[in-house]
């Protein structure tokens, strides 16, 4: 078994291409893939921080000021 760890660039169609070594092609092959975007980090100087604990997206999160309002859709149920 051989892990491979890379970076692709999605085709204009939305797919992922996997480039195989030679001696690969001809055989079956099981993948299994952990999607995650690449977010590149504003300067090599400036490091994306983690979010970490409690509280860490405090002021990053709001809600509508409407959302407990009845909503129309469901009036034939709530009477």
């Amino acid at each position: 078994m051989s892990t491979i760890a890379a970076i692709f660039e999605p085709a204009a169609d939305g797919t992922l291409h996997l480039p195989l070594p030679a001696a690969w092609r001809k055989m079956p092959i099981r993948v299994q893939a952990v999607l995650e975007p690449v977010v590149e980090s504003k300067s090599p100087a400036e490091p994306l921080e983690p979010l970490k604990g409690f509280g860490c997206l405090k002021g990053k999160i709001s809600m509508s000021p409407d959302f407990d309002a009845p909503l129309e859709d469901f009036k034939e149920y709530m009477a």
